[in-house]
Formats: structure tokens, C-alpha cells, sequence
């Protein structure tokens, strides 16, 4: 005779293995976040007073895969060190350590990552180099391919920061970015996440917009947080100017979207809010 507790455990095992034979989607948390790099100018905001404020915000909103812009390599292996989290991107500068990363973090034990690559914001994106434009700075994005292991899901999530000088190279380099989407992606489920120091009603946001929806105005739930993204490491910032995004391709729906105003000890652990979305995958 089976008793109670066999049959409950029998029932749990069966549920989980209709879940799991069904193919039925598990969400996650993907975000974009600028760090700022470290300057040693910043005093109270330079990266040591804040990377583990940077830590716990990533741990306790539960990211799953975090691109962030701007972090020099002391910061990248600094949240490459958290338990469990993995990362792709290399720097801007040299194509290895050198200059600030447009990193893509993710919690290994949930992701895989399959395969990976970067490409600079320019005229020639094979090699390190400033575009159009641009007056002080190469800029790079990285791109990964990952298998969620939990469904076996694949998609892939690009991650740039573009220009914040040139009017040119912001909108060059939003057409690079969608070329090398087609390129590398084909017609895959795509995440293009970023910094793109650029207001929605800019060309080059529009010009992603036609392309990908905005997980802002895609979330089924109300946007959470602010409008807007940067705030300059001041409490008081009227934060009316959206510069950061999540853009999402067909296949996802958005369940949630925020900007993440969290403060510690009435500081900003960044000079930019990350901006974060909830996303279930649907079965192709």
C-alpha cells in the first residue's frame, strides 16, 4: 500500500516531468548597467567605496545576466568574482585587458555559454579603432551565445556602449549593430543591451526600435523606477533622460521591466541606474 507522503512525492515527481517534457519556459533577469570606471577623482564614489554596494544590488534583484559598460579590468574581475557568475568581453583598448569592457556576466549554473565574440564600433570593427566621428574613445561590443540550461533554450545577447561625443558614430553605429546581429544571429532570438547615450526620440534608438522592441514599452506589467537612466552619482538628479536599454527580438516576452534606484548610505553605487527586464522565452 502506498501511503500519503509516497503519493505526494509521486505527484510532485510526475508534475515536474510534464514541466520538464512540455518545454514549458523559465524567466530571467537580464539588465544593462554602466559602472563607471574607476577614477581615483571620484573620492567617496570611486569604485572601492562602491563595487560591494554594485555586488549585493546584482544579488538580492537576482540578475541572471548583467552587460555592463565602461568597467576597467579591476572591476570586471572584481564581479567576475562573485560565486557562481562567469563573464565574456574583452577590453576596448587592446582586444584583451586594456581600457573599459562592454562585459556580459551571467550565473553559470543557470547559462552555458556556447560561443562569443567582439566587435569595435567603427569603420573597421575587426580591430581596436574609433569610428566616424568619435573623438577620444574606441568602442567596442561584445556578443555571446548562451544555452539556458534549464530549458535548453539558445539566444543570444549583445552588449555595446556607444559613443558619447559623436552625433555620427552613435547613429553608424546603431546600423553596425543590427548588421552584425543579422550576421552572427541569422534569425535567432536576439537581447541587444546597452548604454547608447541616446534619448528615445534620437534616430539611432528609433532605428533599433523598428528592428527590436524597447523592453520598456514591451513589459506587460507597468514600468517600475524612473524614466530615466543617468544620474550622476546625485541623489537630487531629476533622472528625465533614458540613455540605457534593453531591446528584444522576437521569441521573448517581456514580463517586467525597471530602473533599479537603489542607494547605500544615501550614495548611488553608479553614475547610471541599471535597467533591468523580466523575460520568459516562447517555445519556437
Amino acid at each position: 500500500m502506498i501511503g500519503p507522503r509516497l503519493m505526494a512525492c509521486l505527484a510532485t515527481g510526475l508534475i515536474m516531468s510534464a514541466c520538464a517534457s512540455s518545454g514549458g519556459s523559465a524567466a530571467f533577469n537580464v539588465a544593462t548597467w554602466n559602472l563607471r570606471l574607476n577614477l581615483a577623482q571620484d573620492g567617496p564614489d570611486a569604485w572601492p567605496h562602491r563595487k560591494e554596494a554594485v555586488k549585493a544590488l546584482i544579488r538580492f534583484h537576482e540578475f541572471d545576466i548583467v552587460g555592463t559598460q565602461e568597467g576597467l579590468i579591476d572591476q570586471v574581475e572584481d564581479l567576475e568574482s562573485m560565486p557562481g557568475w562567469a563573464r565574456v568581453g574583452v577590453g576596448r583598448d587592446d582586444g584583451a585587458r586594456a581600457g573599459e569592457h562592454a562585459a556580459i556576466f551571467y550565473r553559470s549554473a543557470r547559462f552555458a555559454i556556447e560561443t562569443h565574440g567582439d566587435f569595435w564600433l567603427s569603420q573597421t570593427p575587426d580591430i581596436p579603432s574609433i569610428g566616424w566621428d568619435g573623438r577620444c574613445c574606441r568602442r567596442i561590443a561584445s556578443w555571446a551565445r548562451f544555452a539556458d540550461r534549464s530549458t535548453g533554450h539558445r539566444f543570444f545577447v549583445f552588449n555595446a556602449h556607444f559613443d558619447h561625443e559623436g552625433v555620427q558614430a552613435r547613429l553608424e553605429s546603431a546600423r553596425l549593430m543590427l548588421r552584425k546581429i543579422a550576421e552572427i544571429a541569422g534569425t535567432q532570438p536576439v537581447l541587444c543591451i546597452g548604454d547608447f547615450n541616446s534619448t528615445p526620440e534620437t534616430p539611432q534608438i528609433r532605428l533599433l526600435s523598428a528592428s527590436l522592441r524597447d523592453a520598456r514599452d514591451a513589459t506587460q506589467a507597468p514600468p517600475y523606477g524612473p524614466a530615466g537612466t543617468f544620474n550622476g552619482f546625485k541623489l537630487d538628479a531629476p533622472m528625465a533622460e533614458r540613455i540605457d536599454y534593453v531591446f528584444v527580438g522576437p521569441g521573448f516576452r517581456v514580463l517586467k521591466y525597471g530602473v533599479l534606484s537603489d542607494s547605500f548610505g544615501a550614495r548611488y553605487p553608479s553614475d547610471h541606474h541599471p535597467v533591468v527586464a523580466r523575460l520568459i522565452m516562447e517555445d519556437r
